[in-house]
Parts: structure tokens; sequence; C-alpha cells
């Protein structure tokens, strides 16, 4: 078979891996940004779709069904995201006779809207959230949020990945959730509709994942717990899920399957569940009819390639698998290595990975290589950190080593929070609800003082015996050799002045002056200055200009809220923009009067580029 992956990335790298190993030739389809990326080397052959736009190469299923056609394909698999869950690609991929791995179309549909799901649900005698979706008029919804008792969430009726969501804690919060969420909806989906539900307060996210083939067979393969959530997108998984009563365990696996057999179901998919901490009550959230990216937490504790399934079942095959047939072992983590700045409200960040070392006995899951290039086109993911270990003890230790040794040099991530995350005491004991990073204060630094200090001894003990940066004779050094100060430059351009140890450093480049130090689990990158560059340290906050809203990192202009001569106070949005598949709304930053607006929706700008001026003060 010739199986053509319709994504990119480490999930496109994960199913060429197991396509491979079951003897199957593999075709990539990549956009410009990605030519010459890993997954397209791992594949057989590789076919260019279209540009960066999403719209013109990974969501056109015309250029996607056209490289099947070139490279003579026999099947397609969607991974997630992008294409996966359309039920329109699915039935146009198998119109075109190209067998598809995943669910049929019609499933896919049917669990496409949240509120066709939520009655299947109730049909299926899996408890669903009080809600109401009746009419989707503002004041039925208004209506239906006081009978419901707020809190209350609105969240959109179609798609996924937490777009569309919106809490309100009183009425008087209900008609800006609604415009907001309603909004973002039909941006992202094209489809307004929303759903108003309870919001439960203490709520913890509980995944079941489930597989099915064409010809009956229905089984689960245990609990995740996903409720470690920055902006409703997960951060740390894990499996099984803990602390949960036997009663309750039992109700959600018996009810995933009961839902999944009611639509006969015939592929991988997952279904989720709130589940009431304080209760223990559980409810229907979605179903997810494709593959997670979290799939990996339920195959170290299975044993099982859940692609290797998907590829089974498609097309009509058997799964061959039953209840029985089923052992967990031990316990697995996952964490999301997000190219984002936890010190920075998780801004997303780009770059050149300069540097990787990945520790032994893990499973790292990755889209990037030294070289590889983070854009501004796609989400903020680059790599998944797996852990298993015969005990939830065990597993954190595992994966607090992992944090410790990893190294990525050249791009800001967020695996330093990951390393601060993992010893709160709520992940140790595993109580965390969907709440928890609301209302957990985050640390402003991840260990870039002390970790300036290794990498400018690392470099100074690595440094050739003459040249611009070399420590003989340079004016950055005091006279006295053993109490050396040294200015190096991190990645975000702030420059340090430091005494340098050399304890921990690794990862030296000489020829390039940097250098990259693990601290506190955070791969930070550094570049010591040569002797004509300034290092006067680089006063904190300066990352845009006075009187103006600026770009903070290369994004597209979503929506421009701002007009000339509009009176504005410091909270009021100004322009959103969108970077790595997220919104970012930014505000005026202080009360003034708008003078000119430079942008408009649609248009691509550069970090720090000026958006909005406003008039000068003259107070």
């Amino acid at each position: 078979m010739r199986l053509l992956i319709a994504n990119r990335g480490e999930i496109a790298r994960r199913v060429i891996r197991t396509a491979h190993r079951l003897g199957h030739e593999t075709v990539a389809v990549f956009a410009e940004p990605d030519r010459g990326s890993p997954f397209t080397a791992d594949a057989d052959r590789a076919v260019c779709i279209g540009p960066a736009a999403l719209a013109d190469s990974y969501l056109s299923i015309d250029s996607i069904l056209a490289a099947a056609e070139e490279t003579g394909a026999d099947a397609i698999h969607p991974g997630y995201g992008f294409l996966s869950e359309n039920a329109g690609f699915a039935q146009a991929v198998i119109d075109a006779g190209l067998v598809w791995v995943g669910p049929k179309p019609e499933a896919i549909a049917t669990m496409g809207s949240k509120i066709e799901a939520r009655r299947l649900a109730a049909e299926a005698r899996v408890p669903v959230i009080p809600g109401f979706s009746d009419s989707q008029e503002r004041d039925d919804l208004a209506e239906g949020a006081g009978r419901i008792g707020y809190p209350i969430l609105v969240k959109a009726a179609a798609g996924g990945g937490g777009k569309g969501i919106r809490i309100a804690n009183t009425p008087a919060e209900f008609d800006n959730a609604l415009t907001e969420a309603v909004t973002e909806a039909e941006r992202s989906f094209g489809d307004g509709r929303v759903i108003v539900e309870r919001f439960i307060t203490r709520s913890r996210h509980i995944e079941v994942q489930i597989v099915g083939d064409s010809h009956g067979a229905v089984i689960d393969l245990g609990t995740r717990e996903c409720s470690v959530q920055r902006r409703y997108q997960k951060l740390l998984e894990e499996a099984p899920a803990p602390n949960l009563a036997a009663s309750t365990i039992t109700g959600l696996r018996e009810s995933a399957v009961r839902l999944t057999e009611s639509i006969g179901y015939d592929s991988t998919g997952t279904v989720e569940f709130v589940v009431d901490d304080d209760t223990g009550d559980y409810f229907f959230l979605e179903m997810n009819t494709r593959l997670q990216v979290e799939h990996p937490v339920t195959e170290e504790i299975t044993g099982l390639d859940l692609v290797e399934l998907q590829l089974r079942v498609a097309g009509g095959g058997k799964l061959g698998l039953t209840a029985g047939d089923i052992t967990f072992t031990g316990h697995a983590f996952e964490a999301r290595v997000n190219a984002e700045d936890a010190t920075n409200d998780f801004a997303p960040q780009l770059g050149r990975i300069t540097a990787l070392s990945v520790p032994a006995n893990v499973r790292w899951e990755s889209g990037i290589e030294v070289g590889s290039e983070i854009t501004p086109h796609y989400d903020p993911m680059v790599a998944k950190l797996v852990v298993h270990s015969v005990s939830r003890d065990a597993a954190l230790r595992e994966l607090r080593s992992a944090l410790g040794g990893l190294m990525i040099g050249g791009l800001v991530t967020n695996t330093g929070f990951h390393r601060w995350l993992i010893d709160r005491r709520e992940i140790m004991e595993g109580r965390v609800t969907t709440r928890f990073l609301d209302e957990c204060p985050l640390p402003n630094d991840y260990g870039t003082a002390a970790a300036a200090a290794r990498a400018a001894g690392a470099l100074l003990s690595s440094a050739p015996s003459s040249g611009p940066w070399s420590a003989q004779g340079d004016r950055r050094f005091t006279p006295h050799s053993t109490n050396r100060t040294v200015a190096v430059r991190d990645a975000h351009g702030e420059v340090h002045e430091v005494h340098p140890i050399t304890d921990g450093a690794s990862v030296v480049d000489s020829s390039q002056r940097s250098v990259v130090v693990n601290e506190g689990g955070q791969s930070h990158t550094f570049t010591i200055l040569s002797r004509s560059e300034h290092w006067a340290p680089k006063s904190a906050g300066s990352h845009g200009h006075a009187g103006a809203v600026v770009a903070p990192f290369p994004a597209v202009v979503a929506e421009v809220l701002a007009k000339p001569g509009q009176t504005v106070d410091g909270t009021d949005p100004i322009v959103v923009i969108e970077a790595m598949k997220m919104l970012h709304t930014l505000t005026a930053g202080g009360p003034g009067v708008v003078a000119e607006v430079r942008v408009t929706a649609g248009e691509q700008v550069a970090t720090n580029q000026i958006m909005i001026t406003f008039e000068e003060n003259d107070e």
C-alpha cells in the first residue's frame, strides 16, 4: 500500500514510522514553509501542495487529492488537526477510490456538531452537562443561561481545540462572552453556533480512548488525564487518569463504549468527559473522531500501536482484539514541548534549532531537527516528550530527569515551565482541575541568571587563544582573571553581565560563540558579545515603542478594533493578531487618543512593527 499523510510535523513522522514498519510506502505533502522539513525526508516521496496559507495547502482538498493521484497513493491518513475531522474530505477521499484511514464520514459529521453529539450521548444514556442550544437568538441563549445558573460556559458547537469558548460568571458578563465566542467560532470554523451550558468550577478533563471496526467490534483502551490546560490547550497528559473512584472509571469506560457502539464507529477515537472533582460526577464533553495528540501515553501503558490499529481497520478490516486482550502496565506522561515563552503569557516564539540533545530512554515525538526553522504559520507544538515507568511516582521521576537533560538550542520553549509544573503539589498528588493554571501564580524566570553564568564559563573554557571574543586582553573582563565579568546575550536580546561558572554547561558551539544550558529544565541559548558589540544591558520591558502598539512577534492581523480619533484607556482592546493558530488581543497600555492605524485585517506584520500610534500628550 502507498499511504499519503495529509499532515505535517511530528504526526506525519509518527504515521510514516508505523507505515514503514508495516512495509507500506509513504507520501508526504508539504506547504512551501515546510520545504526540507524532517517529515518530508522521512517519506518515500514528498510533494509540494501550495504556499503557506492553510486554505491553499493543508486545508486544500483539491491539492491533496491531486497529490494522491500524482503519486499513485492508495490511501490517505489525515493525522490530527487540519482536515482530520472534515467529513467532506473523508467522503472526497472515498469518492476518489482511495482508502480513508479514519471513521466513516457520517460519524465525523455527527460528532462534529456538539449539539448533535449531546443529543446522541443522551440517547445512549451517557450523562450530559445541563445546557441549552435550542435557539441561537441572543435573548433565548441569555434566558437559557439564566435557567441553567451561573457560572456558565459558552462554547462553539463546531470544531474543537479550545476555540470559541468563553466563561460568564454573572449575567453582566454574558453578552460579551457570547460575542467573543461567536466571533472566534465563525473565524475558526465558519460556524458561529454555540451551546450554553453549566460551568463546573472544579472540573477535570478525562478521556477514554476507544477503537472499533466496521464489523461491530468496539473496545476501550482506558482513561487519560488531560486537565493541565492553558487557554483550553492541553499541556501535560497522563495515562491512566489518577485518583478516580472505581465506579467512576467503570462508568466512564462503559459510557464511552456505549456511545461509540450507538453510532457504529469504525476507527480510533476519543470520548471526552468533564468530571466534577468534588462529587465524582461525570458528563459527556465531546467525541474526537481522529487520533489524539496525546495517544502515545495510551500506547505506552497498553503496548499497542494506535496507528497500526487505524490502518488495520481502514477499508473494512477487522480489529482482531477483544477487551480481554488488553493489559494495562505502569504509568505514562506526555509533556507537549511548545515554541512559546512561559514568562510572557506563553507568547509564540520563532527561531532556528541550533542544537538538540535528547536524553536516552525517553520517547521523543518530534517534527524538528538541528536546522529546523519554526515559522509563524502553524501551531507552536514542536515535540512531545513521553515517559513510561512502573508507577506514577516513578514516571514523574523519569520526566524530571528527562526535562533536566533535554537541550534545545536557538528556540525558546516551555520546557522550564514543565519542570516547574511537575513539582507542584497538585501535580504530584494527581489532584489537578482545568482551572489550575488560571489560579496558580507562574514564575517570571526559569533560571536565566544562573544559566547565563554557566554559559559564560563554558564559552570561555572553549574560547580560542585569540580572536574577536577571546578572554585574553578583552575589555569586557576585570583585570583579575579569577573574578572576570562576562557579557552574554540571551535569545530575547537581553544582555547579562555575569561572573562565569562552568558546572552544568553543555552544547558549546565555539564557531558561533554560542552555548545551550539547561537550568531547571529550561534550555537557554546564549552568545558571548565580541569587542565590537555594545554590551550595555537592555532595559527591562523595552520591547516596543513609546506611544504605539507594536507586534510582539510575527503574526497576521485578525481584527482592528481602533479608529483614528478614538479615545481609549489602558485596558481597551486595540488590535487582535493571530500567530501559531492562536488569537492574541493587544491593548492600548495606557489612556490616549488614537492617531493613526497602520494595519488592516489580513495583513502580515513583523516583530516590533508599529500598528497603532497615539497622539502626543502635552501633559
